[in-house]
């Protein structure tokens, strides 16, 4: 089975902002015995800029300047790569260092490519080192965190299984940083909003993302037909047991039995909203009961200046996003109609805003 392992800056980086060698040890050892038992795995890692911090003597707050974190970026990515590829050859293993981009998920032909390249890795026993190319990548062509990329790379390579790897042991009741009474999660069948309400802020300040962005991650696993185990990863068998589902070493999130294709997900998650189109509480019944496309008389509201087959979001009328879909229409086009509408000016309601096939809904 191929699997996907992605391992954060708090694991994979020490206080000191150094590697991290007994963790990195632990994961590459794990590693190895997958690779004997038959297993492909390719490992996501976080941890090149706050390496290059540490590199560039920068130990103290986390920068909020861009481009001083893309240039820490560069300079740690090196020590990064290195770390990995020196334990994994100690192993008798060969890995390769593929940096994604958003780019990668948003063009067709890009997706592909960088699947056919990380199934043929895979299929020769070599261990891709994923990364976000942050040395490069602003904050609007950014894919965000590392947990989503893991869980787009587990479609990509149609992974059974996402191991993220975390400082803490799994999804718990509360915030075990704040409430001592708060108990591990070991299962959970479906990720809902109340679930993600469990989840704490960012637990370091070597991080970026958090509890938050791996229920989400797994969310996109589970429509992906991919189990998620969330755990430790300082746990020494927590890689080892993922493909025999062994219980009590994190949060299993089971897939879901709603399978979404490669391409809705493509659309749900790796395209940027460009707008979003506010719809009325028919249209929203026919979208969520009827799986119908969104046509023009059920919008109330639009939002952005998004052109047709951009993706934009679909809201209720309270704001809840519902959807979220490839715009048949541009924004001023169907902002017209609308005021057309409203005036008496338009007698032909069956103007299409968004196809059904280029739609996916969000609720429920």
């Amino acid at each position: 089975m191929n699997l996907v392992v992605k391992i954060g800056s708090s694991s994979v980086t020490t206080d000191e902002l150094e590697v991290n060698h007994p963790v990195v040890d632990s994961i590459c050892d794990q590693l190895a015995e997958l690779h004997s038992a038959g297993h492909g795995v390719a490992v996501v890692t976080s941890g090149a800029i706050a390496l290059g911090l540490g590199r560039l003597g920068m130990r103290g707050e986390r920068p909020n300047d861009l481009v001083a974190l893309q240039a820490a970026s560069a300079v740690g990515q090196v020590g990064l790569i290195a770390a990995w590829a020196a334990k994994l050859e100690e192993r008798g293993l060969a890995c390769g260092q593929i940096l994604l981009s958003a780019s990668d998920f948003m063009e067709r032909r890009q997706y592909l490519s960088a699947r056919a390249t990380l199934a043929r890795m895979l299929d020769q026993g070599i261990v891709p080192i994923i990364n976000e190319n942050d040395a490069v990548a602003d904050d609007e062509i950014r894919l965000g965190d590392n947990d989503r990329i893991a869980a787009l790379v587990a479609g990509l390579v149609g992974a059974e299984v996402l191991v993220l790897l975390t400082d803490q042991e799994g999804l718990f009741t509360a915030d075990p940083r704040r409430f001592e009474e708060a108990t591990l999660i070991e299962e959970v069948q479906e990720v809902t909003r109340e679930l993600a309400s469990l989840a704490g802020g960012r637990g370091t300040n070597r991080g970026s993302g958090g509890m938050v962005t791996k229920i989400m991650a797994a969310r996109i696993a589970a429509w992906s037909g991919v189990e998620t185990l969330i755990a430790a990863a300082s746990n020494p068998d927590a890689l080892r047991s993922a493909p025999s589902r062994r219980q009590g070493v994190g949060t299993w999130i089971a897939k879901s039995r709603r399978r979404l294709p490669s391409r809705k997900l493509w659309i749900a998650f790796a395209l940027p909203a460009s707008g979003y189109i506010k719809v009325d509480e028919g249209a929203r019944r026919a979208i969520r009961d009827r799986g119908s496309s969104l046509l023009a008389v059920g919008v109330t509201e639009v939002g952005g200046a998004f052109s047709a087959e951009e993706a934009v979001e679909v809201l209720a009328a309270d704001g809840i996003v519902i959807a979220k879909g490839l715009a048949r229409i541009g924004a001023g086009e169907l902002g017209s109609e609308l005021q057309h509408r409203r005036a008496g000016l338009v007698s032909d309601y069956s103007t299409l805003a968004i196809h059904r096939d280029d739609m996916i809904l969000l609720e429920g």
